[in-house]
């Protein structure tokens, strides 16, 4: 699609039959998984209490605490870059790579490479880039974004994976055997490694005090990437920093347990430093791009703020009954789901992502879940007064975009029609007679009735159904 828009991307994957089977299979396990883990919920109540506090103090401190961790990862060694855009982040990368004259690197998971369209502006400037993480190199070969932000490749099963690769990977042939998948992968990005002249992580904690940063992975390419080659490049939202290094451990359970439901990740990696003197491995420079790309704006409005407590564990997309039937793409942003629709619009604008907010049920499922009690329905609503507010008068990027000269006359109208108790009893006396001869199909109705059933005006008022039964109007 030309323009993104979540009500053609939702209807389009509605009649996908395949992609709804695949996606209600792989949550209805998500969502089981994680029950099981949080089987004591006061214990689950205690440690979202801690990680909303966690991540609170962090906000709240989070210039001093961005400055803090400068310092120490410049005594640690890792060379620190600050990116106030997109195209800002991916011009730093490229210089670096240029610096060491790098042509190849394998990148391990990192949505924030994903928001900066890394991959597609390096591979323009003639530099070859593999995801490493399996998910990442399906979706690789596919030429799609991801469909979620700890899953990728959810939205596909065996039979269309296995397609893909025999289509894809040259000398393949067509299995179904999930090891065998993994063998024909990790046989290609083996060759990579070795090859590397440099590699990209994400970082899912960095720790002021300390100057580390931490990775959070299971199956060992986030180490392939961060130490094989001989320059690691780390990129990283503003809001990821934590105070203290105790912080990490409730966000780490937390964010294993509502991910992907397991007590702890394979890997956790802490990385302090490039390869210090008689260490046998790490590369030999590490660099962290601190990426703002509209956070500090968000940073700014106290009702927004909780938006960048997100840890990014996906558990309000596995919960979200809008999600589970669509699937991501049908978001066409890099972070769909209920996370998404607050984040995309405040990061990218409304007047360019607009509708998003929109794409909700307001059932509340996903604040009943997240780790960090982040109020998502209550942003949401703010963002669609935000949308349909005068034109500058909301704080919001883009506010305004979806206002409606006609809409805005119509509620002028019932303001009008409900401040003069003669108006309002003659127009209720004229809708009762005409309003069920109005067409549900087109006109003023059009918008309405695309998803709900025509309203059907009552014959009589109630102050005549009352009258009529001898109850005065007082």
């Amino acid at each position: 699609m030309t323009k993104a828009d979540f009500r053609a991307g939702a209807a389009r994957a509605v009649g996908d039959v395949q992609l709804r089977s695949n996606f209600r299979r792989a949550m209805d396990g998500l969502m089981e998984k994680r029950a099981a883990q949080f089987a004591d919920g006061e214990e689950l109540e205690r440690l979202r209490t801690l990680g909303e506090s966690i991540r609170s103090r962090s906000l709240a401190r989070l210039p001093e605490l961005l400055v803090q961790l400068e310092n120490n990862c410049r005594e640690n060694g890792i060379q620190v870059h600050w990116a106030e855009t997109a195209e800002d982040g991916n011009r730093i990368v490229l210089d670096i790579l240029k610096r060491r004259n790098a042509k190849t690197l394998v990148k391990g998971k990192s949505m924030v490479s994903e928001e900066m369209e890394l991959n597609h502006f390096l591979e323009a400037q003639g530099i070859e880039t593999l995801e490493s993480d399996l998910g990442e190199y399906i979706i690789q070969l596919a030429q799609e974004m991801p469909s979620h932000i700890v899953m990728p490749v959810i939205h596909r099963n065996t039979a269309q994976i296995a397609e893909l690769m025999e289509r894809k990977i040259a000398g393949v042939s067509y299995t179904e055997n999930p090891d065998e998948l993994c063998r024909i992968a990790r046989k290609v990005l083996r060759e990579k490694f070795y090859k590397a002249d440099a590699g990209i992580s994400g970082v899912n904690f960095a720790v002021a005090e300390t100057g580390t940063l931490c990775l959070v992975e299971n199956e060992g390419n986030g180490r392939m990437s961060t130490t094989a080659p001989k320059t690691h490049i780390a990129v990283m939202g503003i809001e990821k920093v934590v105070e203290h290094l105790q912080d990490v451990p409730p966000l780490l359970s937390l964010l294993t347990r509502s991910a992907t439901g397991q007590p702890i990740t394979t890997y956790f990696n802490m990385i302090s430093s490039p390869r210090r003197p008689g260490e046998q491995d790490g590369p030999q420079e590490v660099h962290l791009v601190l990426l703002d790309n509209g956070r500090s704006r968000i940073l700014a409005d106290p009702e927004l703020r909780p938006t960048l407590r997100c840890i990014r564990c996906g558990a309000c997309m596995n919960h979200c009954p809008v999600y589970t039937r669509v699937g991501g793409h049908a978001y066409q942003a890099v972070i769909p789901g209920p996370i998404g629709e607050i984040l995309t619009p405040q990061l990218r604008g409304l007047d360019v992502r607009g509708d998003m907010p929109f794409g909700s049920t307001l059932c509340n499922a996903c604040v009943e879940v997240c780790p960090v009690r982040i109020p998502i329905v209550d942003i949401l609503l703010r963002l669609r007064a935000e949308a349909n507010s005068p034109e500058q008068g909301g704080s919001v990027k883009g506010a305004g975009a979806k206002r409606e000269g006609k809409e805005a006359m119509a509620w002028k109208g019932w303001q009008a029609m409900h401040a003069s108790g003669a108006v309002y009893n003659g127009l209720s006396r004229l809708l009762a007679k005409t309003g069920n001869m109005m067409p549900g199909s087109v006109g003023p109705l059009k918008a309405w009735t695309a998803t709900r059933t025509k309203p059907r005006f009552a014959a009589r008022t109630l102050h005549q159904m009352t009258r009529k039964r001898g109850i005065p109007d007082e």
